[in-house]
């Protein structure tokens, strides 16, 4: 008996969500129907994706546009990150076989930060069931003019677009993709302010730490991605797109002074600390460990949100935040032992 096979386009599979979902797409009850296709930079990973793994993978760079598009046209669904050539390849594969193409993006809860700066918590929470609420957000706002792209596509009647946006991700990955090498294993946030606070022998914090940002584990966001790929494949009338298609990913809220105390706290009993109480970064350390005043202070910002469009997929995240607050000791020790610093 033979069947036509849903063509995934997969960008961004080596990355830290990404592998994470992809290597979940492997493990899925359908995955011999999948012709699944990876889009990446990484010759040999390449070679790994295709000996160890039988998927399809092409070499490129997200320059290369025309490279893109002619997959993008060629694929039902698209996990993706080259949203202009993504969409024109979409727009012929409408254009040409007449099916409505569907594209799952990775944006983030970045979207919704403010310039707290550390000092103060929001009341504002935003919710990912109110279309209107998440409209008014500003356009300069860190992702919107992609986010805006994308739901403008889907008004245009030519492909289904779903956003997903994750929060303050952590949690090492395990799988397969992991253990060949294949996958990044390192989130971003949590991580910078270890190795600042490492670098300044004292745990630190923007402002007074106050501001609130959501977290959600590595695989449970991955689980995420899968739920609403599933809806999608499955009832493709009854999820939310375009404007009423965003997806929050968090299971729990935080301070940034919740997080800076736990590095402290860390770094005191490995050693590598005489206090545990974080101190503020002043503006010359915020340019020197964060590459600005500008990016340090994202980290003092404010994100608040509720995932209840995503829940309503049936997505049940487990982990909550003091999940994330007992993984901040582990990955201490483990950025120190990159750093060649062992427990003292």
């Amino acid at each position: 008996m033979s069947f036509e096979k849903t063509s995934i386009l997969f960008l961004g599979a080596t990355g830290y969500i990404g592998g994470s979902v992809l290597a979940r797409l492997l493990e899925h009850p359908n995955a011999e129907t999948f012709d699944i296709t990876i889009f990446l930079r990484d010759v040999k990973k390449a070679g790994i994706a295709e000996s160890k793994f039988g998927l399809k993978a092409v070499v490129g760079t997200l320059a290369e546009e025309d490279k893109i598009e002619s997959l993008a046209e060629g694929a039902h669904v698209v996990f993706s990150c080259s949203v202009n050539a993504i969409l024109c390849g979409l727009r012929k594969r409408h254009a040409t076989i007449g099916d409505l193409p569907i594209l799952i993006h990775t944006s983030g809860t970045g979207v919704l930060r403010d310039t707290a700066k550390g000092m103060y918590a929001t009341d504002t929470i935003y919710d990912d069931t109110n279309a209107d609420q998440i409209e008014a957000l500003p356009d300069a706002q860190l992702h919107r003019e992609i986010d805006v792209t994308i739901v403008e596509a889907d008004k245009q009647g030519y492909l289904k677009t779903y956003i997903v946006l994750p929060s303050t991700i952590y949690g090492r990955p395990v799988n397969p993709l992991v253990e060949a090498g294949f996958q990044k294993t390192v989130s971003i946030q949590i991580p910078a302010l270890i190795r600042a606070s490492i670098a300044r022998g004292q745990s630190g914090v923007v402002g007074k730490g106050l501001a609130i940002w959501p977290s959600v584990d590595n695989e449970e966001v991955a689980d995420l991605y899968i739920k609403l790929f599933d809806s999608v494949v499955a009832n493709p009338d009854q999820v939310g797109h375009g404007r009423e298609g965003y997806f929050f990913g968090e299971s729990g809220e935080h301070t940034w002074g919740d997080i800076s105390k736990a590095i402290g706290k860390a770094l005191v009993e490995l050693g590598h600390g005489k206090d545990e109480e974080p101190t503020t970064f002043t503006p010359g350390e915020l340019v020197k460990y964060f590459g600005s005043e500008v990016n340090g202070n994202s980290l003092g910002s404010n994100s608040r949100c509720r995932g209840n469009r995503s829940r309503s997929l049936g997505w049940k995240p487990k982990k909550t935040t003091q999940d994330m607050l007992a993984s901040v000791k582990p990955e201490v020790e483990r950025i120190l032992e990159a750093l060649g610093q062992s427990q003292k």
